[in-house]
């Protein structure tokens, strides 16, 4: 991706006026980690525990918070340095969109409302009645059912598929094969024993600045809603069961699953792999550890650890004891010995 060059004291005026020491005429012309970059990038430094980094590095010009020595190169001031550095990266490397217009390609329904400013890339698809907002970037081979509608400034990577009903806020963005509006899992015994399909037929909403990684799942409501809240992230091969509830600005990360009518708080971190058993609420500012699998509702603020999911202290003194577990065994064999009782067991199980 072409860099946008950029004059370090500019770039630290659109950063919000940090402060610039040594050179603010330095031109930027990339952006690259401290061990790879070279005379023109821009580079960061964490934290001053991480300015060891700099010994090796080519970089010309930092982000750095205050206190870290730069080595002689011109350095932008910030208290919140990967933030920054991130900010900067956006301007320097800005990623390019589409001319706005359908593709030839494109095949929209009639009756669909495609805004003049919008961009529907080759292969995409607009079913009947869907609406595509202002700004709105569909690329090759996305697919909106009908009575789809998508907000303004939202970009729907390759292979997206939204189904029926189902609703965008503005700035959402869906990257490549996210299913948003799938049949949610639903099946009962029929009078044979045999399962029998119940009818998913709610939708899904999802609310403004909303990001959803690659190949996720957000299934429609049974009946309903399913709804993610606004600013909420969620990343790649995640799958939010039918009837789930997200707050606002939650978190779920990688491989991670709700199942059905899971209510998540404003601020929710949800780690890697980490899950919930259905109908039940997990609070306000709640976190959840990586593997971390809820089985009961969480009071808001928990910070729970392991399946099933105990409290942070607990899980932790938990896990010390498995690992003194052999050693444990051991010494009460011992005791049993000097006692004359018999040991139960063989001398293998403690290893």
């Amino acid at each position: 991706m072409q860099a946008r060059p950029t004059r370090l004291g500019e770039l630290a005026e659109r950063l919000g006026g940090r402060p610039v020491e040594g050179d603010p005429d330095f031109v930027v012309s990339g952006a690259a980690p401290l061990e790879e970059g070279g005379p023109g990038d821009l580079g960061f430094v964490r934290s001053p525990r991480h300015a060891g980094a700099l010994a090796g590095t080519r970089v010309g010009a930092l982000i750095a918070p205050p206190g870290v020595e730069a080595g002689g190169r011109p350095v932008i001031r910030s208290s919140v340095p990967n933030l920054d550095f991130a900010r900067a990266v956006a301007l320097l490397l800005p990623r390019p969109r589409p001319q706005p217009g359908i593709h030839p390609a494109a095949m929209v329904a009639a009756g669909a409302r495609v805004d003049p400013s919008a961009s529907v890339g080759p292969g995409a698809v607009v079913g009947a009645r869907s609406r595509v907002g202002a700004r709105s970037v569909l690329h090759a081979n996305a697919v909106l059912a009908e009575d789809v509608v998508v907000g303004e400034d939202c970009e729907l990577h390759a292979g997206v598929v939204v189904r029926e009903e189902s609703e965008l806020g503005d700035r959402v963005v869906l990257q490549p094969g996210v299913v948003i509006g799938g049949d949610g899992f639903g099946y009962e015994f029929d009078e044979q024993g045999r399962h029998e399909k119940v009818p998913q037929v709610g939708r899904v909403v999802i609310e403004d600045d909303v990001e959803i990684g690659a190949n996720a799942t957000v299934d429609r409501a049974r009946l309903g809603v399913t709804r993610i809240g606004r600013g909420a992230k969620i990343d790649n091969l995640v799958q939010i069961g039918h009837n789930c509830v997200i707050g606002a600005h939650s978190l779920v990360v990688a491989q991670s699953g709700l199942a059905g009518s899971t209510v998540l708080g404003e601020r929710v971190f949800m780690m890697a792999q980490s899950g919930s058993a259905g109908h039940l609420t997990i609070g306000e500012g709640s976190f959840v550890a990586a593997r971390g699998g809820v089985i009961e509702d969480l009071p808001p603020g928990s910070r729970v650890w392991g399946f099933p999911a105990a409290p942070q202290r607990a899980w932790h003194r938990s896990a010390a004891l498995v690992a003194r577990l052999p050693e444990l065994v051991r010494r009460l064999r011992a005791v049993e010995r000097r006692l004359g009782l018999r040991g139960g067991g063989e001398r293998g199980d403690a290893e």
